[in-house]
């Protein structure tokens, strides 16, 4: 075993939590070099602190997209959840954040995903009067069923992007869709 395998294994749990928490924090307040230095340290992008965000949520719900680039070019889980299952998409759906919402759904992330209080990302936008959130989705599945037509290669039609395109899936959850005004 090499010098620098003993020294990674016998990095003490408080250390590895500070360099998490480093991360997470370089991905909130857009420092996109202590992002590329704390990973080239070996900290995975997908680590997560005490309430399960990751750095994709911390730069999703501020809507940095050179940091959300960086971490998705780079393998981050585009569908990571938190303790409440609330995704990347999620919060850069409640915080208004359009490109940001454009990117993850591109990039693939699950427009359908339900958090702890069963909203999906466009409810929460609904709940927030985000509404140009709502065309930012429109538009990126669109743009993502354009990519398909082009290269079939990139899913298969079963990918929920393509059941949503397709009408299979909605946007909304099942609450939301059932909970109309008037009824």
């Amino acid at each position: 075993m090499g010098e620098e395998e003993r020294a990674v294994e016998q990095t003490p749990p408080d250390a590895m939590l500070d360099s998490i928490e480093a991360l997470l924090e370089a991905a909130r307040f857009d420092d996109i070099d202590d992002v590329i230095s704390i990973a080239s340290a070996g900290v995975s992008l997908d680590s997560k602190d005490s309430q399960g965000r990751t750095a994709l949520h911390m730069a999703a719900a501020n809507g940095h997209l050179d940091i959300i680039n960086y971490l998705l070019l780079n393998g981050a889980d585009v569908n990571a959840s938190n303790v409440e299952n609330n995704t990347p998409l999620h919060w850069a759906c409640l915080n208004g954040h359009v490109e940001a919402v454009k990117h993850l759904i591109l990039a693939g992330a699950n427009v359908s995903a339900l958090n702890s209080h069963e909203r999906t990302p466009m409810d929460e936008a609904v709940s927030r009067e985000k509404m140009d959130i709502i065309d930012a989705v429109s538009e990126a599945v669109a743009q993502g069923f354009g990519v398909r037509k082009k290269n079939s290669s990139l899913a298969d039609d079963n990918t929920l992007i393509w059941r949503l395109a397709d009408g299979r899936e909605s946007f909304l959850s099942p609450t939301r869709m059932t909970a109309t005004p008037g009824n």
